[in-house]
């Protein structure tokens, strides 16, 4: 039987068409960016900065804006630790959500144990929205940044971040917004959203793994970083070691064919979301929708089946490759802070199973889960019928 991919919110395959483009850059242009002293390293370089330019395309920001990093969690580390030295004078305060990525929250949490930052967590809706509102009340004169990511990993939802950014700028702090589920699936604008700071990952986009980038706004008010590593003062001297360079051209690859095909792969895989969730409400009871109905990715779809574990449910589809978490937190057997952050009651969120659809998902896939799950849900049913008697 054919395996099924409905995880591509923890990672997606990397595009054929990237892959080509990034394999003479292992063993034919091979050489260092940073080496401009010759031909190899010159060749390098030219093939990092067209890579550039097709990230900044992707999300309307300028070249010389893209730093690129090891991928979106480090991104996110240098937006959040980097302008604690710059904005010292001012204070330290941190605001961020309670279903942010681990990414942030982690950081957060480290920040706030080292006695770096202070930080606050703003609940959300039963939707998972942002209440404006509290963000408004939670902005302090010491506030320095407020961290909201665009899209949620776990229930896709997408938060109101031009909104976020009018408030934050009234206020004068930064907004820095991870964006590595948006980018690339859904138009994200950094000029029309009118965010400081952005992470964005290749690995989610149909791109390599190991590479990503931080947008750093240049025009006016253009937010302060300190860099965390040192050592070469590449990337404008905000991330310094030599650059990967077969990875970022296939993170510019992967970027291109993004932005050229983003309406038309957004709209088939929306539909093919639509037709899952329909066609599950319609044959398995004790269905619930986790996430706003409509403000939300169009591959995502997060759902809990009463009376049904999730890790039973996927353990039982086996060759359907299905999520109870996000990828980051999947070792751990503790509950998704997502929902419970959201007000899921505990039975629902052990219940909870997130489908991430994807460029490569067809139609035959959709209906080959649809026939297995309702089968699957009955089963493990009546097996916990069984058992309690």
């Amino acid at each position: 039987m054919t395996r099924i991919y409905l995880d591509n919110h923890a990672t997606t395959p990397v595009d054929p068409r990237v892959l080509e483009g990034m394999i003479p850059y292992f063993c034919e242009t091979f050489g260092n960016a940073a080496s401009v002293t010759h031909g190899f390293g010159r060749e390098a370089a030219r093939a990092v900065e067209d890579a550039r330019s097709e990230v900044a395309q992707l999300i309307n920001a300028q070249p010389e804006e893209i730093v690129f990093t090891s991928g979106a969690t480090e991104a996110d580390n240098l937006a959040l630790k980097g302008v604690l030295e710059p904005y010292r004078a001012k204070g330290q305060h941190l605001v961020t959500v309670a279903t942010e990525h681990k990414a942030v929250l982690d950081t957060c949490k480290s920040l706030v144990r080292s006695k770096l930052a202070t930080a606050s967590y703003l609940p959300v809706s039963r939707d998972g929205l942002v209440d404006l509102n509290q963000l408004r009340d939670a902005i302090r004169p010491e506030t320095i940044l407020v961290s909201v990511m665009h899209s949620n990993n776990e229930i896709g939802v997408i938060q109101p971040l031009a909104e976020i950014a009018r408030i934050c700028h009234e206020k004068g702090v930064v907004l820095h917004t991870d964006a590595t589920q948006s980018a690339g699936k859904v138009p994200f604008d950094v000029k029309a959203l009118d965010v400081d700071l952005a992470s964005l990952s290749a690995h989610k986009m149909y791109g390599p793994k190991g590479v990503g980038c931080l947008y750093v706004r240049r025009r006016r008010p253009r937010p302060r970083l300190a860099a965390l590593i040192s050592g070469g003062g590449h990337e404008g001297g905000l991330r310094s070691g030599t650059l990967p360079v077969p990875l970022i051209v296939g993170f510019g690859l992967a970027s291109r064919f993004a932005s050229k095909e983003l309406t038309a792969e957004a709209t088939r895989v929306g539909k093919l979301r639509d037709r899952l969730r329909e066609g599950l409400f319609h044959s398995v009871e004790g269905v619930h929708l986790n996430g706003h109905a409509t403000e939300r990715l169009p591959g995502n779809l997060n759902l809990s089946f009463e009376g049904v574990e999730s890790d039973s449910l996927i353990n039982a589809l086996g060759d359907i490759a299905l999520s109870s978490s996000s990828a980051c937190s999947s070792a751990t057997v503790e509950p998704s802070h997502v929902l419970r952050a959201m007000g899921v009651r505990d039975s629902l969120i052990y219940n909870a199973v997130r489908f991430g659809l994807g460029r490569f998902t067809t139609s035959e896939e959709i209906e080959e889960v649809l026939a297995r799950i309702p089968e699957a849900i009955g089963r493990l049913r009546r097996l916990q019928q069984a058992e309690s008697k």
